[in-house]
């Protein structure tokens, strides 16, 4: 009887805010716009992901004039941003627990622009390692929050493309960075190009200030007029809000005592395919070399006898192919498939790496070969980023039900980043060991890897809501489709 009583309550009051609604409605367009520059305001996080990671490649070459680094403390200055990341992945998804998925993205802006500034100020290649890995701390939590608070904001239809507003942001960080180190070389020091990201970190912390809380995560604090209200700023009719929110009430009771569990619930059985899924993916984000290829393009080309201003116009090429097939992963990824997409681009970075790798490792590389080179490359970029790049932070933002969802896209972010971390700390030292031909090659082996692991154990999440891949879950129907 309490039951349908409560239920007649919530009807009742269902009407009566579908009422008050209506009278204040700006009608449907203004709903898309509002949850466009929402996730376009989140995205920038993404941009100073991009930006502060892809530095380095262009200003990494001042920084071992100025500092005299041999190549084992360039992996070190270089991968300390990384080992922050972890730290910072780890660490947000319990901050966002606590205080809210806005109010933790606005401390990670201000941790962006108190680390690149004291990255700009580094009297010593030590200090100047201690504040990338305070700016990695930024760096590890954007991309563990903001994946996050775009997919708990965005409708199921629209949620592969609005959270890869997240990878475009990257993207455009990336490029902007390849442009700084390629054509400003000249012009600013190597403390200035880490300094101006401060501006940025600015825009993202003060446009955060009137964004929408997540109406999941205001849900589970029983907030539930504030998920109402935040609901309604992104969706068009007041239909979607009211079935939508009960969807998610209903969630949210249903996985309250298990989140009282802790850490101790990501052991339970039904939970493991998402935790395979996700966290593998992560893995081979990573494993699959493209934030090496971002970092140490410009080194690789040098060692191989392409002029400085050549290796510089070259990682600028990486980092624009970067951009513009994460732009056209996602136009595809709600219509083509996370799955689908990974299974066809993933073969052509294989190949253009079994490509790369022979041209050095038989002595190929000259002059003649410079274009094979830079075409293998190029190649690479293509069908990488515009695969499992595209899925990457993708996959993590879906497939994690509300009852772990904090400490699981932390343990998602810091497995991506550790992955990054081990293969950018060991670059350098791999191609002393094995020459550059024969990295390309062991690089190429994780990818096939990569291959395999989505073939036979990632299934697809497109066109779903949270809460329908949640249930498949539970029913034990989450599978790959073969």
């Amino acid at each position: 009887m309490s039951e349908r009583l409560s239920h007649a309550s919530d009807e009742r009051r269902d009407g009566l805010q579908e009422s008050e609604s209506s009278a204040t409605d700006d009608g449907p367009l203004s709903a898309e716009v509002y949850l466009l520059t929402t996730a376009g305001v989140a995205a920038i996080a993404g941009f100073l992901y991009g930006y502060d990671t892809g530095i380095i490649s262009g200003a990494l070459l001042q920084i071992t004039a100025d500092f005299g680094l041999d190549h084992r403390t360039q992996e070190l200055v270089t991968s300390a941003i990384l080992v922050g990341a972890v730290i910072g992945a780890l660490g947000c998804g319990k901050l966002s627990g606590l205080i809210g998925r806005r109010y933790t993205i606005m401390v990670v802006a201000a941790i962006f622009a108190l680390g690149v500034i004291c990255s700009g100020l580094a009297p010593s290649a030590f200090w100047l390692g201690a504040s990338r890995l305070l700016l990695g701390c930024a760096v590890g939590g954007a991309s563990q929050i903001v994946p996050v608070y775009i997919a708990e904001l965005a409708p199921a239809e629209k949620r592969g493309r609005l959270v890869t507003f997240f990878n475009i942001s990257i993207g455009v960080g990336i490029l902007t960075a390849g442009v700084v180190g390629a054509f400003l070389q000249a012009y600013w020091s190597w403390r200035v190009m880490f300094a101006v990201a401060a501006i940025p970190a600015l825009i993202l912390l003060l446009g955060m200030i009137k964004l929408p809380e997540s109406p999941r995560w205001l849900v589970g604090q029983r907030r539930v007029r504030e998920a109402r209200e935040a609901l309604g700023m992104v969706r068009e009719t007041d239909r979607e809000v009211r079935r939508e929110l009960r969807s998610i009430e209903k969630t949210s009771k249903r996985t309250a005592k298990e989140r009282q569990l802790g850490w101790r619930e990501l052991r339970k059985p039904w939970l493991r395919p998402a935790l395979i899924a996700g966290l593998g993916v992560a893995a081979f984000t990573q494993l699959s070399g493209i934030e090496m290829m971002i970092y140490y393009t410009p080194t690789f080309l040098t060692d191989a006898g392409f002029s400085h201003q050549g290796a510089l116009y070259s990682a600028l090429g990486v980092a624009g192919i970067y951009l513009v097939m994460t732009i056209l992963g996602k136009l595809v990824v709600d219509h083509l498939g996370r799955r689908r997409l990974c299974l066809l681009m993933m073969p052509g970075a294989v190949l253009s790496l079994l490509v790369l790798g022979a041209v050095f490792q038989f002595g190929a590389d000259g002059p003649q070969t410079s274009w094979l080179i830079v075409a293998s490359l190029f190649a690479f970029m293509v069908f990488n980023a515009g695969g499992i790049q595209v899925i990457g932070w993708l996959i993590g933002s879906e497939v994690y039900p509300l009852s772990i969802r904090e400490k699981a896209t932390s343990l998602h972010a810091a497995m991506l980043w550790g992955s990054n971390l081990l293969l950018t700390g060991t670059a350098l030292t791999m191609v002393n060991l094995l020459g550059i031909g024969g990295a390309m090659w062991f690089y190429a082996g994780l990818n096939v890897l990569g291959f395999l692991f989505i073939f036979f154990l990632v299934p697809e999440t497109k066109g779903k809501s949270l809460e329908e891949i949640e249930n498949e879950l539970k029913e034990g129907t989450f599978l790959p489709m073969r």
